[in-house]
């Protein structure tokens, strides 16, 4: 693994960062002595809206016909 000094990886940083995103971690130092470790964040497992509640709530059987006497009251008057 590549360690960089300080005043490098300031002048050398979007380079440095597309080839931490293409795979290629880094250390970044301090006067020879290792301060932090980059690396590609690894991206989240895409979910889908709609299923964020799957399984957590149950819709009745009857879901479209309920109160659907006073809403076609409402509308008629």
């Amino acid at each position: 693994m590549k360690t960089v000094n300080i005043h490098d990886a300031k002048t050398h940083l979007s380079r440095l960062v597309a080839a931490a995103a293409a795979g290629e971690s880094f250390i970044i130092a301090r006067a020879g002595k290792p301060l932090v470790k980059v690396e590609a964040v690894q991206p989240a497992p895409a979910t889908s809206r709609l299923d964020i509640l799957k399984g957590q709530i149950a819709v009745p059987e009857d879901f479209d016909s309920i109160a659907a006497d006073r809403i076609a009251d409402d509308f008629d008057g």
